[in-house]
């Protein structure tokens, strides 16, 4: 086992690569664009916020390969054409999201109103609008357009939905995480308390 590295935090780096995979394959198509409407990014935030930084990037990481290696993991395909087609942009910026994710939700403490906000604005950026950093530039080099026609084909229609996937993310996340804080889901032990004489 790599140090650092636990069972139980691996097994649910499976667990949320199955995730992501499951919900690609609920989508709707917008008809005037290769890019669906989907709720793999709402797994991609989950997985950051759920797993912390390094088990968030690693569950992702796995997705990434095995699609890679022709697994049929997203929207029921795979393989390389996959990672260099329309929406292989998008894919590849799930590690650095979760990672991003996970490094930013771990400094948001607490269940108020502003913890929600902050949670909120993390998993919109994180979840979202860095997936157009890499997503939209390339859906423009395949579609042979320019940024602006690949903007409107591939983040304006779908920042609204961002929008309520990020916000369903942080009330998922905000709860979980006061029963189940992170070191607890991926088995690392909590640092023992200072003994008092």
């Amino acid at each position: 086992m790599v140090r650092g590295l636990t069972v139980r935090g691996l097994v649910f780096c499976a667990m949320f690569t199955a995730l992501v995979s499951v919900s690609s394959l609920l989508n709707i198509s917008l008809g005037f664009t290769p890019v669906p409407i989907s709720l793999e990014n709402l797994m991609v935030m989950l997985a950051g916020a759920v797993l912390g930084p390094l088990y968030g990037l690693l569950s992702m990481l796995l997705l990434v390969a095995l699609v890679a290696l022709g697994l049929p993991l997203l929207h029921g395909a795979g393989g390389m054409a996959l990672l260099l087609g329309y929406t292989g942009g998008f894919v590849w910026m799930y590690p650095a999201a979760a990672w991003f994710i996970g490094f930013a939700t771990a400094r948001i403490k607490g269940r108020s109103v502003l913890s929600f906000v902050a949670m909120f604005a993390v998993l919109e950026v994180g979840g979202s609008l860095l997936l157009y950093v890499t997503g939209v530039p390339w859906l423009a080099h395949v579609t042979h357009v320019g940024l602006g026609k690949a903007l409107a084909l591939g983040c304006y229609p779908y920042l609204p939905v961002d929008a309520v996937k990020a916000f369903l993310a942080a009330w998922i996340v905000l709860p979980v995480r006061q029963v189940w804080p992170v070191a607890r889901i991926v088995g690392r032990p909590q640092a023992p308390l200072p003994r008092t004489e």
